[in-house]
């Protein structure tokens, strides 16, 4: 489980919580412009936007969880189980692996707009990475300061939605999400009115009571009202420490915490690592589960036009 949310605070943030109940070797990576992306069906890239996310620890590929250009724009997967459908590689127009898809927008493109062009003709295909990683079932979500789309590979086809509320989490598809935000328009971070009627004399006895009704529970579709609700509401001074530290209480108010889920297999679904990149200025920070200190990364000041993933 997962959840990914846009935070527009003069400077646009992108960033999620990865919730597993293990590591997938996950490391901070920068791609920089001349590392070659050697796609399976859709050629190489030679030369390309630098990025930087996190990936999974390999040399070959930059296995991307997420992450964001030198131009602004971001890119995130998260777990899409018994929904996500990909198709057979047969050599013909834009095939991208679902592992590809991240490093290819990101590389060739610069805006939400210039991804749509291709989002058309591409095809999703379940290629592994290798015999040991199979294909993970993903819909992901792309942000720049303009436009946010949320894009799904299912049964029918590649489905592509524009997201208002700038936050996805897991299953269900996004169009039940959309919908399911209307049972929640009542809630207000003031205090509330009497609607029952004006013959009651009711009156709130505590603050927050606007927000009875917010959902608590770890499930998708509640941590993706109460990452909306808080984002939305969320007053933060426009300025670097502050708005990083705002979008870090709001991926704290939808984490996991070990022994809360219990997945079907035993164990404990954590929120491994959560992440917040300033897509302006290509700083990268995060936090982990067991160390709460938040750590930076500035791709600019690596050097960007060297052909070696760079790891930290």
């Amino acid at each position: 489980m997962c959840t990914c949310i846009t935070y527009l605070n003069n400077d646009l943030y992108f960033g999620r919580n990865l919730d597993l109940d293990c590591s997938f070797g996950e490391t901070v990576t920068i791609t920089p412009r001349n590392f070659p992306l050697v796609f399976r069906q859709a050629g190489q890239q030679d030369h390309h936007y630098a990025m930087v996310g996190m990936a999974s620890a390999c040399d070959s590929f930059p296995l991307y969880a997420e992450a964001v250009n030198e131009k602004g724009l971001a890119m995130a997967g998260l777990y899409f189980p018994g929904n996500a459908s990909y198709k057979k590689a047969v050599g013909e127009g834009l095939e991208l692996a679902s592992f590809e898809i991240i490093a290819w927008i990101l590389g060739k493109c610069a805006t939400v707009a210039e991804a749509e062009e291709y989002l058309g003709e591409m095809k999703i295909t379940d290629t592994a990475f290798s015999d040991r990683m199979p294909p993970a079932p993903l819909h992901w979500m792309l942000a720049d300061r303009e436009k946010c789309l949320v894009i799904e590979a299912v049964e029918e086809g590649l489905k592509v939605y524009e997201n208002p509320f700038g936050v996805l989490t897991n299953n269900p598809p996004f169009e039940y999400h959309r919908m399911n935000m209307n049972n929640y328009m009542n809630l207000t971070a003031e205090n509330p009115q009497n609607r029952l009627s004006d013959k009651l004399d009711l009156k709130p006895y505590a603050q927050g009571m606007g927000a009875i009704g917010l959902p608590g529970d770890a499930s998708s579709t509640s941590r993706f009202v109460r990452a909306a609700f808080l984002k939305w509401n969320s007053v933060a001074p426009e300025e670097e420490k502050a708005s990083v530290s705002q979008f870090f209480h709001i991926l704290d108010s939808v984490a996991m915490v070990r022994g809360a889920v219990v997945t079907e297999q035993g164990t404990y679904d954590i929120t491994t690592y959560s992440c917040c990149v300033n897509t302006r200025t290509g700083v990268y920070y995060y936090k982990t589960y067991d160390d709460s200190r938040v750590r930076a990364v500035d791709m600019h000041e690596t050097d960007l036009e060297g052909s070696a993933l760079i790891k930290k």
